[in-house]
Formats: C-alpha cells, sequence, structure tokens
C-alpha cells in the first residue's frame, strides 16, 4: 500500500521561504507523475506544481517563478521550495501521486491523482 507523508508545513511571514517534503513508501514501481496541491476551507484543491518520471514540470501559473518542485528519486520525496510567502499562500497543502500515464493536459487536475498523503498546514502571515 502507497503512503505519502508530506512535512515542513508551519507558521512564517510574508516573504520568508518554505519547503515542504513529501516521503513516499509502499511501491516498488516508478510513479508516472507526483504533484503538490493545496486547499483552503471552503474551496476547491487545486494543482500548484507536478512533476512527471520524465522531470517535466507545470506549475499554477500564479505561483511560477515562486515555486519549485523537485523529486528525489533515491529517497523517493518530492520537494516543494516556496519564496517569497504571501498571505494567500495560505493553505493545507497536499502530495499526491500517479502511477499509471495521464496525458500531460490532465496533470494539474486532483481527478488524475489517486494516492495522496494528508497534508500539512502552511499559514503565512503579513
Amino acid at each position: 500500500q502507497v503512503h505519502l507523508v508530506e512535512s515542513g508545513g508551519g507558521s512564517v511571514q510574508a516573504g520568508d521561504s518554505l519547503k515542504l517534503a513529501c516521503a513516499s513508501t509502499g511501491y516498488t514501481e516508478m510513479t508516472h507523475c507526483m504533484g503538490w496541491f493545496r486547499q483552503v476551507p471552503g474551496q476547491d484543491r487545486e494543482a500548484v506544481a507536478t512533476i512527471d518520471n520524465y522531470n517535466v514540470m507545470m506549475y499554477k501559473a500564479s505561483v511560477e517563478g515562486r515555486f519549485t518542485i523537485s523529486h528525489d528519486s533515491s529517497e523517493n520525496t518530492v520537494y516543494l521550495q516556496i519564496n517569497n510567502m504571501k498571505p494567500e499562500d495560505t493553505a493545507t497543502y497536499y502530495c499526491a501521486a500517479r502511477f499509471s500515464y495521464a496525458q500531460s493536459d490532465s496533470l494539474l487536475s486532483p481527478s488524475t491523482y489517486d494516492n495522496w498523503g494528508q497534508g500539512t498546514q502552511v499559514t503565512v502571515s503579513s
């Protein structure tokens, strides 16, 4: 059974940086893609960054330039570096994985992913 465990969340000030990590265990096959999503209560879960097994990265337009996704295959860990944080980045951040192939234009959709972590809270104060 696949387990995804996020860490690195916390409370920061606007302008600070944070690095989230998602450690994955319990599988032997390679994931096709992994992604970071975030959700604010009362709103839909949205993708912020994804990376596939070709190391092609995709970002939500409004975070590009501040967010960087990376994958350390030796540690089975996906990272999300967030720089110059803003109050609107406040959310619960989730890691997700998909093993089977999916078209690239679907990778920013939460419904594409079938394995999820429990989330880590990020709070940014002004």
